[in-house]
């Protein structure tokens, strides 16, 4: 396949967009990709991955706002701005820090800011119970909007239990 645009040499990089559920695809050799910029990280020897999802994503530390009064994490110093750039938190008291900005940002990466995945079997008892009310409140809640009051008599004592195993 040659390149979309110079018609000349093989293409190499293939792109695929989706804006607005338009599907649009390129297929650019190396020189042409370069030169639209798309792919600047082939011949750059200090790649990172941060700077490829800093990419991806169409980010740059110019598109970072530097506020004067911008929150600063007590115990390492790091501002948002510098985690911007380098995509890594200085120090676990970070996420508390500038937490909020950072809830934004995994919502908009993961879809929520929650944890979903595997728990470890040693402290995985507690927490399944903690899904498991929680599931069992949003039941409760469907039961009681769609008039199931003896389902959800039923819900609620269910998690009244979990709740009192939670607590011993």
């Amino acid at each position: 396949m040659l390149c979309d645009d110079c018609k000349e040499r093989p293409a190499s990089v293939h792109i695929t967009k989706i804006n607005n559920n338009q599907k649009t695809e390129k297929h650019l050799c190396e020189e042409c990709a370069q030169k639209h910029g798309e792919i600047k990280f082939v011949t750059d020897t200090n790649f990172s991955v941060q700077d490829f999802l800093k990419g991806m994503f169409n980010y740059s530390s110019a598109s970072v706002p530097q506020f004067q009064d911008e929150t600063v994490c007590p115990s390492c110093g790091m501002t948002y701005s510098d985690f911007s750039c380098s995509g890594k938190v200085g120090c676990g008291d970070c996420y508390t820090a500038y937490g909020e900005q950072l809830e934004q940002l995994f919502r908009r990466i993961h879809g929520t800011s929650t944890h979903t995945g595997k728990v470890p079997k040693r402290s995985g008892g507690k927490l399944a119970l903690k899904r498991r009310a929680q599931q069992l409140r949003q039941e409760l809640d469907r039961c009681i909007s769609s008039e199931e009051y003896e389902q959800a008599a039923k819900v609620r004592d269910e998690i009244k239990e979990i709740d009192k195993n939670l607590q011993d």
